[in-house]
């Protein structure tokens, strides 16, 4: 049976000397495991379409095993993230992370829109931490995971200065400090900031400008979150903190306030 999906690849691996595997994540059908015969070959027509961060449409011949990809056409083929050393760091690691937090053939459109949001943000230039936190903070339904945002995880006030609990599983306010002396400290920044972009939509993300400082906490409380609680253990997160730790060596410190902008 053949059937037209729109899809983003997501992992590629080599089949016998010119074959592909490839994963793709579509908008129909979820993530799919595809057969793209002689793929290795420069003058085969799947060579810019199995590309990983690729995002066009797929014609793929289904049977009972692993589908076959028949035809294609690519929409986008990502060049800007494919071109620079970190946007691709990043972009890697979103799609690894999207691979195995999820199963196959189970249909999410809204994740499709977010990952294909997040790949083109990241072609366009946008800034790579702010979109890797959104996407990581949005990813954790996916993984069954509701951090408590909205108020002090144990005694449910909405008002004060928070901090966040890694134990408790979300904010907590200074009246319950004490119930968790390891707690990250947060400055009101990076609190708004973390409820902004947990909830906010990604499509109406604008000019971005937040200090340094403030990301160095979200990354902080992000990743040990996703430490205590994901159980995933992604090889293009170790590589991501190598090339993060590079590229701050590289750039100015960001001394503006502390900002963000949505349309």
């Amino acid at each position: 049976m053949l059937s037209k999906c729109e899809g983003i690849v997501i992992r590629t691996s080599d089949y016998g000397e010119a074959n592909k595997v490839v994963t793709i994540y579509t908008r129909e059908a979820g993530k799919i495991g595809l057969m793209a015969r002689g793929a290795k070959k420069p003058s085969s027509r799947f060579a810019s379409l199995t590309q990983l961060f690729t995002y066009g449409h797929f014609l793929v011949q289904k049977g009972s095993g692993m589908g076959t990809l028949q035809q294609g056409e690519v929409i986008s083929s990502m060049r800007g993230i494919r071109e620079d050393i970190f946007s691709t760091a990043y972009a890697s690691y979103i799609v690894e992370l999207t691979d195995k937090s999820t199963e196959n053939e189970k249909s999410n459109p809204f994740l499709f829109e977010l990952l294909y949001q997040t790949l083109s943000f990241m072609n366009e230039g946008y800034d790579l931490d702010i979109l890797t936190y959104i996407y990581e903070l949005k990813m954790l339904s996916v993984l069954g995971l509701y951090p408590c945002l909205g108020q002090c995880s144990i005694c449910q006030a909405k008002d004060g200065v928070f901090g966040f609990s890694i134990r408790e599983g979300g904010l907590i306010c200074h009246r319950c400090f004490e119930k968790d002396p390891y707690h990250f400290k947060l400055t009101p920044a990076a609190v708004k900031l973390l409820r902004l972009l947990y909830y906010m939509d990604i499509k109406r993300l604008g000019s971005i400008s937040v200090k340094e400082e403030t990301k160095k906490q979200l990354k902080q409380v992000i990743d040990s979150y996703y430490e205590e609680y994901s159980g995933l253990y992604l090889k293009t997160k170790r590589f991501l903190n190598q090339i993060e730790n590079l590229r701050q060596s590289l750039s100015p410190q960001d001394t503006q306030e502390s900002g963000l902008q949505v349309e």
